[in-house]
C-alpha cells in the first residue's frame, strides 16, 4: 500500500476543493460524501472545523513555549503523568462514543 498522493484519493485536501454540501457539513463539524462515493465519509471536530474555517488565528503565547523550552533545557520541566493519562482516557471516551453513536 503507497501513502501519499493516489489518484482518487480523499481527505483534507478533497474538501479545499469541495463546494456545496460536502464542504459545508464538513465546516459544520457533520458528516458528508466527500470525493468518489457514498462510503467515503468525513467528520471534523469542532477545533479541527474552525481551524479549516480561519476562526481561529494561529495565536500562541510565546512567553509560555520559551518558559517550557528554558525548563526542558534545563532539566527541570515536571511531566504530570496523571494529567496526561486522564486526558487519553477522556479523548479514548469520546472517540468511543462517536463510534458506537454512528
Amino acid at each position: 500500500m503507497k501513502i501519499g498522493n493516489t489518484p482518487g484519493a480523499t481527505g483534507i485536501g478533497a474538501l479545499n476543493g469541495a463546494t456545496g454540501g460536502a464542504r459545508e457539513a464538513a465546516t459544520t463539524g457533520q458528516s458528508a460524501a466527500v470525493g468518489g462515493g457514498d462510503s467515503t465519509k468525513v467528520t471534523l471536530s469542532g477545533a479541527a472545523s474552525a481551524l479549516f474555517d480561519g476562526t481561529v488565528d494561529g495565536a500562541f503565547d510565546e512567553e509560555k513555549v520559551n518558559r517550557i523550552r528554558q525548563s526542558i533545557a534545563d532539566g527541570t520541566y515536571q511531566i504530570n503523568h496523571g494529567a496526561i493519562a486522564d486526558k487519553l482516557i477522556a479523548n479514548a471516551q469520546e472517540l468511543l462514543g462517536k463510534v458506537s453513536n454512528n
